[in-house]
């Protein structure tokens, strides 16, 4: 599989799951890339990195495509919302089933 089919591949699952958090989070695209601090945002795009990282998706492709997407993130910034979604879905049963439904 060439570079470029592989990009490929991963941008279309970076974008299928941005589609179904916006959807799950009821939120808006903009919203989704703004630059808000609101919980509920935050928890979006924590979870977006860690769906993605579970494909597995390495992190500088991921913050290449939040950037593309408008959002410019920092390598750290990403690796702590992984590990935020981590504890969240030991400890709280939705959250296991919103990225079991994410792979679906």
């Amino acid at each position: 599989m060439g570079v470029q089919h592989q990009n490929q591949m991963k941008t279309e699952i970076f974008k299928e799951y941005t589609n179904k958090l916006l959807d799950a989070f009821d939120i808006t695209r903009d919203e989704m890339f703004s630059k808000s601090k609101r919980r509920d945002l935050v928890d979006a795009r924590q979870t977006l990195y860690y769906a993605c990282s579970k494909r597995p998706m390495r992190v500088v492709y991921i913050q290449k495509y939040m950037k593309e997407s408008g959002y410019d993130v920092g390598h750290t910034t990403i690796l702590h919302g992984i590990k935020e979604i981590e504890k969240k879905v030991k400890s709280d049963k939705d959250y296991a089933d919103l990225l079991k439904h994410l792979r679906s």
